[in-house]
């Protein structure tokens, strides 16, 4: 048997590894030893994407009480609260100092009148909040990571920066975290906190504001340019000290947790477990190609957002720019786009100047449906171009919505199908449009002709090609990839390059720099080619990385079943892969072992009511240095 084992590229220690024991047996130094739970993050509120008003692209650090709550009192009027907007969130640009030497925070109450008591200078936001308390809505506050702030390292210019002595003008959370915390919640009344992470990326010795004295020197732990000098671990650290605290602070579990590192970190791969929504992009602008950059860095991450932990492609600028009243078509497909990958809707506008139209497509009940849709399954790219893009999500009800953007300046025509939809072609397909609420019908497929950066939008209605269970690309929100297989993480390399107008076109242009590149994706390999296994395509599937563990919630399926193989992307031809399904824990079904150019096999497991799904890709052997090993879940799917 161990002859046998060796000759098929598993050593025996791997062997042992792969023995049937439950969970607790098995070393818990082993990530991909199953745990029988799921990982991702349920804490704080977060079961939809927040939505709500932020003052940072209406106003940026010029903030006050009275932008704040004439800003509420419209949200409330317009009917937009009770739309879902329901959190007003004040960013940068609300503190004065950290008082000296006990460190409570003083904010800056020229700005917030309601803030100052009279008793010793004393300065509380508790009748602020009590305030958008009484109106019915949440409350939300900002900070940074480090010492200092991002205003008062990137936007100096800018109003309202902290005053006072280099400690007093200390304002971020770090060495502060738990005072602060209960400081914000406990006793300010919060109700949601914004963490940027400049205050440990743009203080180095080598700094401008360091060699000037204005701040004390952080060693960077983040470098957006290159992943291999960001200290992961620790930057991964200091936000869970600060999702502790949340919880800590918060009994009840009733807050919101935005991690806000900009894709970098490889966020992407843990933030889902730390916070509520995590940015995964660099700031946007009311820009159309920067839009197209965050959208993209959010756009084939469907597996690494669930309820309760949102990708986030940072706010809505609708209002400005490219996306003023004069552009509704670009605000549209903004508003559009952000709605159906399941981002946060939060309005950056000063709404004192918004239109009926802007309203309007603020309120369109239909999209926002999408967005809080209680599935919680970002959209899934059925169809990638850099001219068009198809994007399908599944609703709670089985029902599917459909996107078609034209990213492009020329009118395109773009073709619908129901193998897009998972449907079947031999029957109708009902769509209904969410702009207008026109009704059509197609069989096998449809096609539109779509304007220069338009975004068509339906629901679609039919009968599915899997009509006992669901495969599990179609719901992304109940995967999640514990263990991606990512070893080294690199850039993204299909991130739209726009220019950032913060830079302009100095130096040598834009760049990868948003790690990711090889996560688990629906319906593709890691690196975004067709899945393919020996020669044959596979339409509906997983694709990941061997040394894999994703976790399934099981729905009260009965069985799960697939075909298992190494990804004809794999330039690793040697070592063997076993695939794994393990239930609540315990191991219920292993493939033998499979190398590339292998037929892709079948592996089919009785569920027995397990809550947890776990999937398993194990890779025999260290195949050369950085080398990837991409497989494949073939149409995974939990059956009735």
């Amino acid at each position: 048997m161990i002859g046998r084992t060796l000759r098929n590229g598993l050593s025996a220690a791997v062997l042992a590894a792969m023995m049937v024991a439950p969970a607790s047996a098995q070393t818990r130094r082993d990530p991909l030893a199953p745990t029988g739970r799921w990982s991702a993050n349920t804490a704080g509120r977060a079961a939809t994407p927040p939505m709500g008003w932020n003052s940072w692209n209406a106003f940026y650090s010029d903030v006050d009480e009275e932008k704040v709550m004439a800003s509420a009192k419209i949200i409330a009027d317009s009917g937009l609260q009770a739309a879902g907007y329901r959190s007003i969130n004040i960013d940068d640009g609300w503190w004065l100092r950290r008082r000296q030497p006990d460190g409570r925070m003083v904010i800056r109450a020229d700005k917030f009148p309601s803030a100052r008591t009279g008793r010793d200078g004393e300065t509380t936001f508790r009748p602020l909040t009590d305030r958008l308390h009484s109106m019915g809505f949440r409350a939300g506050i900002y900070s940074d990571i480090g010492r200092n702030s991002c205003g008062q390292i990137y936007t100096p210019n800018f109003a309202n920066q902290p005053e006072g002595t280099i400690a007093e003008r200390e304002v971020g959370l770090y060495g502060h975290v738990d005072q602060d915390i209960r400081l914000y919640f406990a006793e300010w009344g919060f109700d949601a906190i914004k963490v940027d992470g400049c205050g440990v990326r743009g203080l180095g010795a080598d700094s401008d504001h360091v060699k000037k004295g204005d701040y004390r020197q952080f060693d960077p732990l983040i470098d957006m340019n290159a992943i291999g000098r960001t200290d992961i671990a620790r930057v991964r650290g200091l936000y869970q000290e600060v999702a502790d605290a949340l919880k800590r602070h918060n009994p009840d579990g009733d807050y919101m947790y935005s991690v806000c590192l900009w894709g970098s970190s490889n966020v992407r791969a843990w933030a889902k477990d730390v916070g509520n929504i995590s940015r995964t992009s660099d700031d946007i602008t009311s820009n159309w190609a920067r839009m197209l950059t965050n959208f993209d860095t959010t756009l084939t991450r469907a597996l690494y957002a669930h309820p309760g932990s949102w990708n986030d492609p940072d706010m809505l600028f609708v209002g400005q720019g490219d996306f003023d009243k004069d552009h509704m078509t670009e605000a549209r497909s903004h508003f559009a786009l952000w709605a159906i990958t399941n981002a946060p809707l939060l309005i950056g506008y000063d709404l004192r100047k918004a239109t009926r139209e802007q309203l309007a497509l603020f309120g369109n009940k239909g999209l926002i449906a999408l967005n809080q849709d209680a599935g919680g399954h970002q959209a899934v790219p059925a169809y990638l171009s850099d001219d068009v893009q198809v994007l399908v999500k599944t609703l709670a009800n089985g029902e599917k919505a459909v996107a078609l953007f034209n990213r492009g300046l020329a009118p395109m025509k773009a073709v619908l199908t129901a193998e897009h939809l998972k449907m079947r072609a031999d029957r109708p397909v009902a769509l209904i449009d969410l702009w207008g609420g026109k009704a059509r019908s197609f069989t096998g497929e449809t096609s539109f002709e779509i304007a220069p950066r338009e975004t068509l939008v339906f629901t679609a209605k039919g009968t599915r090609s899997l009509e006992a269970g669901m495969y599990l690309s179609e719901v992304p929100g109940d995967v999640n990839p514990a263990e991606d297989g990512v070893v080294v993480p690199k850039a993204d390399p299909t991130i739209h390059h726009s220019v950032i107008p913060w830079v302009g076109t100095k130096g040598r242009g834009e760049h990868p720099q948003y790690a990711g590149w090889g996560g688990a994706q629906a319906d593709r390999s890691p690196f975004l080619t067709p899945l393919r296994v020996a020669g044959t395509r596979i339409d509906t599937g997983l694709g990941v990385l061997a040394n894999s563990r994703l976790e399934v919630q099981g729905r009260g399926a009965s069985r799960f079943a697939a075909t298992v193989g190494v990804d004809d992307a794999a330039s690793d031809r040697t070592r063997a892969v076993v695939f794994e399904v393990y239930g609540d824990g315990r191991l219920l079904k292993r493939s033998a072992p499979v190398r590339a150019g292998q037929a892709a096999v079948p592996i089919e497991a009785e569920l027995g009511g397990a809550r947890i799904v776990e999937l398993v890709a194990r890779a025999a052997g260290r195949g050369p240095a950085g080398e990837a090993l991409p497989v494949v879940w073939g149409e995974a799917r939990l059956l009735r």
